[in-house]
């Protein structure tokens, strides 16, 4: 199995221990929800595009209320689940993306699922899942991050640390320090849930909580 297979497994196995009404990471999202939009995001060409394109972001959260409406039962939602869990065919462009598209996506839903009703023991992930992550994480990180003025570095626990972007005129750098899964829920906007140690000047750890914010 690829991670972003391992990790869809992981996800239907936490939506199926919360019921439909279940909270989630996502404001406003119950576990429903957060399942009708993995489901719309790879099958609905509505939905694909309104989360890349904002003037058809309303259509989609419309589709997307839509599907978790008819997921408000217990029969309902176990259906919808069972679709979470049938992945695209091969030639569906989502499959050809592999992890590329699906590894974050997966991973933080899952944990959006998990951590939704509060705090709970963080996940032991495998090596193999950690190097796949922290690679998506120099990835994307310098792009999630573009508005922020400070410099960044990146720490994992085991030492490893990247530099994602430099600082602008007048600012310093912060230095973030989490293990890879939690600095990724750090990057996609759930600091709040995270368990990350954010280090710098107070003024430039500000800033960046201003485009990152831990609350």
């Amino acid at each position: 199995m690829t991670w972003h297979e391992t990790l869809r497994s992981d996800l239907v196995d936490a939506l199926r221990e919360v019921p439909p009404d279940a909270p989630t990471l996502c404001e406003g999202w119950q576990a429903r929800h957060l399942a009708a939009h993995v489901v719309l995001r790879e099958r609905s060409a509505t939905v694909g595009a309104g989360l890349a394109l904002p003037p058809l972001a309303g259509a989609a959260e419309r589709a997307i209320e839509r599907t978790a409406d008819d997921a408000a039962t217990p029969e309902g939602y176990a259906a919808l689940v069972e679709r979470v869990a049938q992945a695209p065919g091969r030639w569906h462009p989502m499959t050809w993306a592999g992890d590329l598209a699906n590894l974050v996506e997966l991973y933080v839903h899952g944990e959006d699922v998990r951590r939704g009703a509060g705090p709970v023991p963080a996940r032991e992930l495998d090596p193999g899942l950690v190097d796949a992550l922290w690679r998506q994480v120099r990835q994307v990180g310098a792009l999630r991050l573009r508005r922020a003025p400070v410099g960044i570095v990146l720490v994992r626990p085991d030492g490893p640390r990247t530099a994602l972007k430099r600082a602008r005129a007048g600012h310093g750098t912060v230095v973030v320090r989490g293990a890879v899964g939690e600095l990724v829920l750090w990057l996609t906007g759930r600091g709040a849930a995270a368990d990350v140690l954010v280090q710098g000047a107070p003024e430039d750890v500000a800033a960046l909580d201003a485009v990152v914010p831990r609350a």
